[in-house]
C-alpha cells in the first residue's frame, strides 16, 4: 500500500510536471520572440548612428555658413546665415549634450541608476531636450518669417532688417527657451525617465506635480504653434515668388535666373515643410493626447517587461510608438543642415536641371507639332486654290 501510494505520488508529480513544462514550453517561444523584437527596437545602433551624421551634417553645415557669411557679396544674406548657423549650432549641442548620455545608459545595460544614481542627470537631460527641441522650432519659425519679409515687402526688410536686430532677436529665443526649460527645476512640472530607461523628459500624465500638466501643455502648444506659423509664413513666401516670377517673365537672361531661383526656393520650402510636419507632429499630437487621458509614457516600463499573459499587449506598441516619436524629433536635428543648406546646391539644380530638360522637350514637340499642323494646313489650302482654278 505505502509503495503503491509513494508510486501514485511520484506519477502524479511527473504528469504535473509534464503538463508545466510543455505549458510553459508553449509560452517561452512568444515571450522570446516579443523581448528579440524589443531589444531590435531599442537597440543601442541607433543613438550612435543619429550622433554620427547628426555631427557631420550640422558641422558641414557651420563651416558652409561661416564661408559665406565672410564673403563681401552676401552682406544682405547675412540674417538668414546667422538662423542657418544659429540652428546648426543648437542642433549640434543638442546632439552633442544627449547622444552620450543615451549611448552610456546603453552600455550600462539599460539601468539609468548606475549612470545617474543621484537623479540630476535625468533632469540635465530633460532641459537640453526641451531647450534644443523648442530652440529649433523656434528658430525654423524666425527663418520662416525673414523670408516672406524678404519676399513680400523687400524695401522694408533692406532698410529695418540689420544683422544687430537678428543677433538680438536669436538671444532672446535662446533665453527665454531656457528659461521655460528650466521651470521643473524651479519646482513647476517635472522631468522624469521615460521607456526604454535611456532618456529623461517631461512627465505627460501624472496630475499629482505641481505645475506638471501647465509645463507639458505648454510644451506641446509651443512647438504646435511654431510649426503653424512656419507652414503659414512658408506658404506666403511661395505664394509671392510665384507671384514675382509671374512679373517678371520673358525672354531675357535675369527672368531666366529668376525662374530657376524660384524653382529651387520652392522646391526648398515644400522639402522644409514636408520634415517639419514629419519628425514633430507625431510627438507633438501625441503628448496632447497622454495629457488628456493621464497616461504617461513610464508606465511602459512594468507593462512590457510583465510576461503574464493578462497583461495588455497594446501598450508595448504604444511605447514603441512613443520611442519612435522622440526619435522622429530627434532626427529633424539631423535633417535641418541638409534641408536648409547643403542639398540646396547638390540636389535641387539636378531638380531643376531636370525640370528645365522635360519643359525643353515637351516646347520642342509643341514646335513640331505647330509645325506639321502648318504645313498641312498649307497643303490644303493650296489642294483647294488648286480645285477651284480648274473649276472656274
Amino acid at each position: 500500500m505505502t509503495t503503491g501510494c509513494c508510486d501514485s505520488s511520484e506519477a502524479l508529480q511527473t504528469t504535473v510536471t509534464e503538463m508545466l513544462s510543455s505549458n510553459t514550453s508553449g509560452t517561452l517561444p512568444e515571450d522570446n520572440v516579443a523581448k528579440n523584437s524589443s531589444r531590435r527596437f531599442v537597440s543601442v545602433t541607433f543613438p550612435i548612428t543619429m550622433m554620427i551624421t547628426g555631427m557631420v551634417g550640422n558641422s558641414l553645415a557651420l563651416i558652409l555658413v561661416c564661408i559665406s557669411y565672410r564673403k563681401k557679396e552676401n552682406k544682405r544674406k547675412r540674417s538668414f546665415l546667422l538662423c542657418i548657423g544659429s540652428l546648426a549650432l543648437t542642433d549640434l549641442f543638442g546632439q552633442l549634450l544627449t547622444s552620450p548620455i543615451v549611448i552610456s545608459v546603453y552600455i550600462a545595460d539599460k539601468n539609468w541608476e548606475r549612470v545617474d544614481s543621484s537623479g540630476r542627470l535625468c533632469a540635465f537631460f530633460g532641459v537640453c531636450m526641451t531647450t534644443f527641441g523648442l530652440c529649433a522650432l523656434f528658430l525654423a519659425s524666425a527663418m520662416a518669417i525673414e523670408r516672406a519679409m524678404a519676399i513680400t515687402n523687400p524695401h522694408w526688410y533692406s532698410s529695418h532688417m540689420k544683422t544687430r536686430t537678428t543677433k538680438q532677436t536669436l538671444a532672446v529665443i535662446w533665453l527665454l527657451v531656457l528659461l521655460f526649460a528650466l521651470l521643473p527645476i524651479a519646482g513647476v512640472g517635472k522631468y522624469t525617465l521615460h521607456w526604454p530607461g535611456t532618456w529623461c523628459f517631461i512627465s505627460t500624465g501624472n496630475r499629482e506635480i505641481p505645475g506638471n500638466v501647465f509645463f507639458s501643455t505648454t510644451f506641446a502648444v509651443l512647438g504646435i504653434f511654431s510649426l503653424l506659423i512656419t507652414l503659414f509664413c512658408n506658404v506666403v513666401t511661395i505664394r509671392g515668388l510665384i507671384i514675382r516670377c509671374k512679373t517678371k517673365s520673358g525672354s531675357s537672361q535675369s527672368s531666366k535666373q529668376w525662374e530657376r531661383l524660384t524653382t529651387e526656393t520652392v522646391i526648398q520650402l515644400l522639402g522644409i515643410m514636408c520634415v517639419l510636419l514629419v519628425c514633430w507632429s507625431p510627438l507633438l499630437v501625441l503628448m496632447l493626447k497622454m495629457i488628456s487621458t493621464q497616461v504617461s509614457s513610464h508606465e511602459c516600463k512594468s507593462n512590457s517587461t510583465t510576461s503574464s499573459q493578462d497583461t495588455n499587449q497594446d501598450e508595448p506598441l504604444d511605447c514603441n510608438f512613443y520611442l519612435t516619436a522622440i526619435r522622429l524629433a530627434a532626427l529633424n536635428q539631423i535633417l535641418d543642415p541638409w534641408v536648409y543648406l547643403l542639398l540646396r546646391e547638390i540636389l535641387l539644380r539636378k531638380v531643376c536641371i531636370v525640370a528645365n530638360a522635360v519643359s525643353n522637350c515637351s516646347i520642342e514637340d509643341r514646335k513640331d507639332n505647330t509645325g506639321a499642323l502648318d504645313a498641312l494646313n498649307k497643303k490644303s489650302k493650296d489642294t483647294t486654290n488648286l480645285h477651284n482654278l480648274q473649276s472656274s
